[in-house]
């Protein structure tokens, strides 16, 4: 079976090609600013940052006990040794541990100089100052040693890290409170379409309500992103233009949703056409295939399809790769696994298909994906059920039961 939607006058682009020259056009944000590190979440280093102390700072224990030096006791017979303070996390033994002595430690007080050991609590006996040590007792266990961590000047976190929350538990932990960050990408989106009714109207015959620009906008919840949503442009060249060089002016990002097909009202590419450039224009993708990227002087310009499921794949493997790499963030290979399709999937030649599909793993470790239901690229109660993408071949055509299927998580979705 041939994919109808693919017999094109020239051959389509397809995805790898797309994703190639997308990453050849793009040059990453180079401008940064300062934050507080109790901003940074989610933010992209513009530095490498080192750290000014050793972490640990000081020599402490690694759990409650008893804190005593190894040159003081014969490993193959019991011991005693006097009591000769305390050491809390935060207010270390003060004294001199003298030889014969030794002291009562929590878990991160600091050890005596004098102190290489700590033994359990569980593992003594203690009457009065009078502390018994058994047989056998260890020497230099559970000590947390200064630098062990991180070594003062070391790498806690590489140029266009994107710091997660224990990377700010890290950076913390070296005293570290402000740093400096890659500026947010700044992107405007809007839905195109006379179609489109606002929220909270009646709908009208011929209408829809516009669910693409609340699909943006959770798609978009990022702190590397700083987004503004221009609304919905009617289907009027001149309005879409004047939108188009306006938010191209201020922005480093449009994204546009509907128009970049080939009806009679469809007017995104021509538009690209005057007042940019289009790099290409459809790829053989589905769904998603009338999906243009291009210029508009300094700003990057994707036209997605107008169905929402397209929005949302298009999304997925096409624009979120690319705002990475706007970001500053490097190209890591995302994770896709093998898994055991359990429903007969249809698939025409020709394009290069992410089907919607629920994954789950067993009590073996072994992956099974089910289709969700419907395929169009307008059912997005599918979509909804779905947690994971079946990634099909241009080449490849219908699956049965028990096939093999490469497989990626949508963005932030969980195996069930």
């Amino acid at each position: 079976m041939i994919d109808l939607c693919n017999q094109e006058p020239v051959p389509l682009l397809s995805v790898d090609a797309a994703l190639a020259r997308i990453k050849a056009a793009i040059c990453p944000i180079t401008e940064s600013e300062t934050v507080d590190l109790k901003n940074a979440l989610g933010r992209v280093l513009s530095e490498s940052l080192y750290s000014p102390i050793n972490i640990p700072y000081e020599k402490n224990a690694a759990m409650d006990g008893y804190a005593f030096s190894s040159q003081d006791i014969n490993h193959e017979q019991p011991f005693t040794l006097t009591l000769a303070g305390i050491s809390w996390a935060g207010r270390p033994f003060e004294g001199h541990l003298q030889p014969g002595q030794c002291i009562r430690i929590f878990t991160g007080a600091v050890l005596p100089h004098q102190a290489d050991s700590v033994v359990m609590q569980e593992h003594v006996r203690a009457e009065g100052e009078a502390i018994h040590f058994s047989a056998g007792t260890p020497a230099g266990q559970h000590i947390r040693e200064v630098g062990e961590d991180i070594k003062q000047g070391g790498l806690l976190c590489g140029h266009s890290k994107k710091l997660t929350a224990t990377d700010l538990g890290l950076l913390a932990s070296a005293g570290i409170y402000e740093l400096a960050v890659k500026r947010p990408v700044k992107i405007a989106f809007f839905s195109t379409g006379d179609e489109l009714t606002a929220l909270g109207q009646p709908l009208a015959s011929g209408k829809i309500y516009d669910s693409n620009r609340y699909l943006l906008s959770g798609l978009l919840t990022d702190a590397c992103y700083s987004v503004t949503d221009l609304g919905v442009i009617a289907d009027n060249k001149q309005m879409l233009e004047d939108s188009f060089i306006s938010a191209a002016k201020i922005h480093d990002v449009i994204i546009t949703t509907g128009g970049a097909s080939v009806g009679d009202a469809d007017y995104v590419k021509e538009i690209l056409d005057r007042c940019g450039d289009v790099n290409f224009w459809k790829i053989a993708i589905k769904p998603g295939k009338p999906l243009a990227f291009g210029k508009i002087g300094s700003c990057y310009f994707f036209g997605l399809p107008g169905n929402p499921v397209a929005v949302i794949v298009t999304f997925q493997f096409i624009v979120a790769p690319a705002l990475k790499q706007i970001s500053g963030v490097p190209d890591l290979k995302r994770l896709q696994i093998t898994a055991t399709c359990t429903t007969n999937l249809k698939k025409s030649l020709g394009r290069q298909e992410y089907q919607r599909g629920i994954l789950s793993q067993d009590k073996n470790g072994d992956f099974f994906v089910a289709s969700s239901g419907k395929q169009g690229s307008n059912i997005l109660s599918s979509i909804s059920r779905a947690n994971c993408y079946m990634i099909l071949p241009a080449e490849c055509a219908n699956l049965q039961a028990g096939d093999k299927v490469k497989v990626e998580l949508m963005l932030g979705a969980e195996i069930i």
